[in-house]
């Protein structure tokens, strides 16, 4: 099998630097086909076009829905409101922040709802994206092995806008030096920093008052070639646009990325994004949001029970709820890379 066409080594624009690189290296050309949609009907030159023809597909069906299980916290988006949210982002980025095509932006954010919008919001512009995990080091200082994520190399173009959560907005090696920051609180819904910080911009804040339409410009190539990974990914798992994909798995990841975003995405399907997961309700949260596929970490098995509730083998399994017992067989999605 022959591999991408693209040349090897750090991929210039538009995109998440390792993962694609790790992608190029092994997903063979071929079965890439053409830059088109995962039906093959029309032309989908990049993740805005993705996030465009799932809105004309069906604007109300739910998009992304998202649970905290540490606050309690359950937002559902449907396709309209996630555009109209990345829509008045990618506004923020260009109007107030002076993005342009081919800029550097960096997202240290766990995994979230308004951290999905702001990874299609980047996107959107045409900036280059490099994701981190929240408190690593970054770029040239991080040491190998420590705090090194996908997503980044060092020799990533200092970014000019990043994204934090406001815990890290002093953090030098989160932050860096010169650009513009964002804090997000991630309270529920959306709610603002608890005490605005000097020099630092409050996204609930400032959000808001974008407007929620934006004209993308045209994507950079490898962007492109990120949204052809995206419908690789979708055919290869098949999913349709019945399928609903839980995950747990971090953006910084190529598991996290496609198949907790962009796959499904490109499929035209429904993402139930968990974080702080509670095991225990892992089989109720599947039968009551018709998971049909798992992106983790960790492999969960929904029919074991919780950690903290061992079985009792005298007495026969007897679920809770009639949800718990409606607990459908589900797959797990991976792309096998590192």
């Amino acid at each position: 099998m022959s591999s991408s066409p693209l040349p090897a080594g750090r991929l210039l624009d538009g995109v998440l630097t390792g993962v694609l690189d790790t992608a190029e290296t092994a997903v063979p050309a071929h079965a890439l086909g053409a830059p088109a949609g995962v039906d093959g009907s029309a032309d989908v030159a990049g993740v805005a076009a993705l996030l465009a023809r799932r809105v004309r597909a069906d604007a109300g069906r739910p998009l992304l829905t998202f649970y905290d299980d540490a606050t309690g916290e359950r937002t559902e988006l449907s396709a309209t409101t996630v555009d109209n949210w990345v829509a008045k982002t990618a506004n923020l980025l260009v109007d107030t922040l002076g993005v342009t095509t081919g800029d550097t932006v960096r997202i240290a954010l766990p995994p979230h709802w308004q951290t999905a919008v702001v990874l299609l919001a980047a996107w959107s512009v045409g900036a280059q994206v490099g994701v981190h995990q929240p408190g690593a080091a970054t770029g040239a200082g991080a040491a190998a092995g420590a705090g090194a994520v996908v997503g980044t190399d060092s020799h990533d173009d200092p970014p000019v806008a990043v994204f934090v959560t406001e815990q890290a907005v002093d953090d030098p090696a989160v932050v860096g030096d010169g650009a513009e920051i964002i804090a997000l609180s991630l309270r529920p819904l959306g709610g603002r920093l608890a005490q605005p910080v000097p020099g630092v911009l409050d996204f609930a804040a400032e959000v808001l008052s974008h407007g929620d339409r934006f004209t993308p410009p045209a994507p950079p190539a490898n962007q492109r070639f990120l949204a052809r990974l995206a419908g690789y990914y979708a055919r290869t798992w098949e999913l349709a646009a019945t399928d609903r994909v839980l995950t747990t798995a971090g953006y910084d990841t190529p598991d996290g990325l496609f198949g907790g975003l962009l796959a499904p995405l490109a499929a035209g399907a429904s993402v139930v994004l968990c974080r702080h997961l509670d095991p225990g309700l892992l089989a109720r949260r599947i039968a009551v949001e018709r998971v049909t596929a798992i992106c983790a970490p960790t492999r969960y098995d929904p029919l074991q029970p919780a950690a903290s509730e061992p079985a009792d083998p005298t007495r026969p399994p007897r679920p809770d709820t009639p949800a718990e017992r409606a607990t459908p067989t589900v797959r797990h999605l991976t792309t096998g890379l590192p």
